[in-house]
């Protein structure tokens, strides 16, 4: 039976500006940072509060890749079209205002959703992320379901 997930997967165009955007802006740590034979690096970043988490930045290409596929991944990434996630957070105001002042590029500032508070940003690659101050009804899927087609009527 499958527990969490370990490792997820966004795409970047350059390495060292994916650890300056996810170090330096978003405070993650560093978790593994090897070229293998083939050369494939394999770098991840990870938030501190959630060691167990993985997130590998991969640069479409070979020898993941081949050229069309990478030159797909390339034209979406430059698009801004690919979603790589959510990330969760205590106080999703507060975290806003200190990614703003890292430069982080919010395309939503942070609004009340049934489910909490939401912000959502993008990396210098095009991809996007959701900040999320989860709320109880979050946890609950009864709650959650009544909140959205509560929503959905007043809208």
């Amino acid at each position: 039976m499958i527990t969490k997930l370990g490792v997820a997967t966004a795409y970047v165009t350059d390495y060292d500006k994916a650890l300056d955007f996810f170090i330096g802006k978003l405070g993650f740590e560093l978790r593994t940072d090897v070229t293998m034979e083939n050369g494939f690096r394999w770098l991840t970043v990870g938030p501190p509060a959630s060691p167990e988490f993985q997130l590998n930045l991969t640069v479409p290409g070979p020898p993941m890749h081949d050229e069309q596929t990478a030159a797909t991944l390339r034209e979406l990434m430059a698009k801004g079209v690919l979603g790589a996630g959510a990330w969760n957070t205590d106080d999703c105001r507060a975290t806003y205002a200190e990614y703003s002042a890292r430069g982080v590029e919010f395309i939503q500032e942070p609004a009340d959703r049934p489910y909490g508070v939401e912000a959502v940003f993008r990396d210098e690659f095009g991809n996007w992320y959701s900040l999320n101050e989860l709320n109880d009804k979050a946890l609950d899927q009864q709650a959650m379901a009544e909140a959205f087609e509560s929503n959905s009527e007043t809208s």
